[in-house]
């Protein structure tokens, strides 16, 4: 799981991730990297298989939700 406990930047994207040709295949190590440190700082554990259009979309709610990787937080 990421976000759990013990550990395991990245821009948006412009399309719409369902729209990606690639979107499902796996994460990227930097999805996973990111998405780990973003879900450990809200609290939560996300499933470790996401694909990257899934990744992505978590990544956006959790920088809303936490304030990181947002302008607002620059």
């Amino acid at each position: 799981m990421l976000g759990a406990s013990s550990p395991e930047p990245l821009g948006s994207a412009e399309k719409d991730p369902s729209d990606w040709v690639t979107g499902d295949e796996p994460m990227t190590g930097a999805q996973r990297s990111y998405l780990d440190s973003l879900a450990r700082s809200a609290g939560e554990e996300i499933p470790a298989d996401l694909n990257k259009a899934e990744a992505s979309e978590h990544i956006d709610r959790l920088q809303q939700e936490t304030g990181r990787g947002t302008e607002a937080s620059s």
